[in-house]
């Protein structure tokens, strides 16, 4: 088993972070051209926590070679299984996601987690001010499944951790112009509600 993991920080609040996160997948996000459907499966809302659960799957067209796909049977789209926890009194979103495509030879279990960092300014007249960001941590855990011998297994997992770093950068720059078109769209909104 290999370890992907990463980290930063946006510069957007833990609200405008946990409600772009739903529209990750949109027009706005040009890296994320691959992914093709996004399907709700199920959401509930756990009264008692107030943490809501909503189940997803995500369809996306295949990238790998065709001769890949052709020696290992695959079709030229896959799926991944998602499951979100939103907890809105901790301001945390966790999500977790795991393939189904190849998964008998490949598995992928990704783990992603939201959560405010609050940061004290100070202000060109020396008063201070709070200015919320949000912490992204990600960890992906890929394991070889095939058999064979252990070397051919590390250099599968080493491809697909390199692979995963590249597409893991794709997809924060992608959120960040969701987040950007988020906090523009909302905000004219904001004043044209105001305006009346």
């Amino acid at each position: 088993m290999k370890v992907f993991s990463s980290n930063c920080i946006f510069d957007y609040s833990w609200s405008e972070v946990s409600t772009a996160n739903w529209r990750k997948y949109c027009p706005w996000n040009d890296k994320s051209t691959h992914v093709i459907a996004v399907d709700t499966l199920s959401r509930t809302l756990d009264s008692p926590t107030g943490i809501l659960r909503t189940e997803r799957l995500i369809t996306c067209q295949q990238t790998a070679p065709a001769w890949v796909l052709a020696m290992l049977g695959g079709a030229s789209t896959s799926h991944v299984h998602e499951i979100s926890y939103v907890d809105a009194r901790a301001k945390k979103v966790t999500m977790v996601s795991t393939n189904l495509t190849w998964s008998n030879i490949l598995s992928v279990r990704e783990t992603v987690t939201y959560s405010p960092v609050l940061e004290r300014e100070k202000g060109r007249e020396g008063e201070r001010s709070d200015h919320e960001r949000t912490q992204f941590a990600q960890e992906a855990k890929i394991t070889a499944l095939c058999g064979g011998w252990q070397k051919i297994r590390s250099k599968i997992e080493e491809a697909s951790v390199e692979r995963f770093g590249e597409n893991a950068k794709k997809g924060r720059e992608g959120f960040e112009s969701v987040l950007a078109m988020s906090r523009r769209v909302f905000g004219e909104e904001k004043v044209r509600m105001q305006q009346g």
